[in-house]
């Protein structure tokens, strides 16, 4: 009998551990995983513990930051994740029956103990240092005790202007500032950030640009659909000085009032401006009359020798003006309602040179009128093609223009044979400069050098597409050969003072 019983009780306590161990009758259950990785570079973390509101069962993430959390009831809860020295978070959950819910959990660090980076010591350049390139790398040292990682910004400020430019998300401990303009002096300081504390500063260091340079030649360049102008040197050194967002051609400097005048767009017509040779100091000459003709970009306008005043054409008329906006003054009307596209001032003041044409660019004209607006010089007239470029010589006894020979006309003002001419009053003779040109180019815009023993030209394809170089041209002089040297390539509206 006293087995009998030994075996109901064995019996007895064996259904109720099975009965344990099954889940309860109408309860349901679902499966929640997740990843456990860092707020700042999504790296993940191991053994992080997680756990849940209400209470499930406690897991810990393996070495890929994963976990999962088997046999969770159906409902909403609240899991937390914890690692010592990050911040814990919390994110809700909801569980439904035989499905799977994913969880990420992107930890901070604690800043409790965490301290700030110590403040960056500037390096280089240094302090007051002058005479800086346009380019300069700016290099500093910084620690974090804690040895986090550090973030720098850079903040540049300058005396010209009230402009703050700052450089971030830097990872090292150098970084080069370009773009920067001559003779200007620069403050900057470096910021250092670990992430977690509030950003640390540097002192505040100074360093001042390279003067500008003396660059004799100016040109224009197409920047998207502007053109802009730049300074270049004898090197072929360049400087942009007009901004790409402006339309902004045909330079013309005069050394005596160390000014550049030239076109730019003012909505829906073109002025003449003025400028430093650096670029700054724009001011806006003409206002009633813009200069206009058939094409503005074959429009041309003069100073007088001393700087203090501009010749100009709108359509029919010249008009004399101060520099200032001044004193505006009609000089001149072609007797033929012909157009005004070019004149040039000769040095002494006495005469001005005009190029005359129909509203398509032809039956072009060359004349020479004296300031009362007599004509005293017809140079050229009844031929056919282009005809542009006039430049007086110093003296005044010699004009540079050229022509396109081969006589060719069309809508879009194309032209095939384009050359370089001089006409010399003492003589009333026209001669052909540079017949070195290479077949199928044009010679454009020829200027006399300073000392007038050379040319400058635009020399380009008569394709009408193809590039522009400007080209330093010497002259056949006592049978040594005349040669060719591109100053610089993709450019055109040359001057050189």
């Amino acid at each position: 009998m006293k087995n009998i019983y030994l075996i109901i009780s064995f019996l007895i306590v064996f259904v109720m551990a099975s009965c344990s161990e099954e889940k309860a009758p109408g309860e349901e259950y679902g499966t929640v995983e997740g990843k456990v990785v860092s707020a700042v570079d999504f790296t993940p973390l191991a053994n992080v513990k997680v756990f849940s509101s209400p209470n499930t069962s406690i897991v810990f993430t393996d070495a890929d930051g994963k976990f999962t959390v088997p046999n969770v009831k159906v409902g909403d809860y609240s899991f937390e994740a914890q690692k010592d020295a990050y911040v814990s978070k919390f994110e809700a959950a909801t569980v439904n029956v035989g499905q799977t819910t994913s969880l990420v959990f992107e930890l901070k660090l604690s800043t409790t103990n965490n301290k700030p980076p110590v403040a960056p010591t500037l390096v280089s350049p240094l302090e007051n240092a002058i005479d800086q390139p346009l380019s300069v790398n700016l290099s500093w040292t910084a620690t974090d005790p804690d040895d986090d990682a550090l973030k720098y910004e850079v903040t540049l400020r300058n005396d010209n202007n009230s402009d703050v430019i700052v450089y971030q998300d830097i990872a090292v401990t150098n970084f080069t500032i370009t773009g920067l303009t001559y003779s200007t002096k620069y403050y900057f300081q470096v910021s250092a950030s670990d992430g977690i504390n509030p950003p640390v500063l540097s002192t505040v260091r100074s360093f001042t640009t390279l003067p500008f340079p003396n660059g004799r030649f100016l040109f224009v360049k197409k920047i998207s659909d502007n053109n802009v102008i730049y300074s270049g040197d004898e090197n072929g050194n360049q400087l942009q000085i007009t901004s790409s967002n402006v339309n902004s051609w045909r330079p013309r400097k005069n050394n005596q009032s160390n000014k550049i005048a030239f076109i730019r767009a003012s909505g829906a017509q073109n002025h003449i401006y003025t400028m430093n040779p650096d670029g700054t100091a724009v001011t806006k000459v003409t206002n009633s009359v813009p200069i206009a003709g058939f094409n503005p970009d074959y429009l041309n306008f003069s100073w007088d020798s001393s700087g203090s005043q501009i010749i100009y054409p709108y359509f029919d008329k010249l008009y004399r003006i101060n520099k200032d906006g001044s004193g505006l003054t009609q000089l001149y009307q072609t007797p033929n309602g012909k157009f005004i596209s070019e004149c040039d001032w000769s040095n002494d003041g006495s005469k001005i040179a005009l190029k005359v044409n129909d509203a398509s660019g032809y039956k072009t004209e060359i004349y020479v009128i004296n300031t009362a607006g007599v004509v005293v010089n017809q140079i050229i007239s009844g031929t056919t093609g282009a005809i542009g470029g006039l430049n007086f010589a110093i003296t005044g006894q010699k004009l540079l223009f050229t022509r396109d020979v081969s006589g060719f006309e069309n809508e879009n003002y194309r032209q095939l044979d384009t050359q370089v001419f001089q006409y010399d009053f003492s003589t009333s003779l026209i001669t052909q400069i540079g017949i070195d040109k290479p077949l199928g180019t044009l010679d454009l815009d020829a200027r006399y050098s300073p000392n007038e023993s050379e040319l400058i030209i635009v020399n380009t394809s008569n394709d009408g597409l193809s590039v522009k170089n400007i080209v330093r041209f010497t002259p056949n002089i006592n049978n040594l050969g005349a040669s060719r040297a591109v100053l610089f390539s993709n450019a055109y509206m040359p001057d050189w003072e």
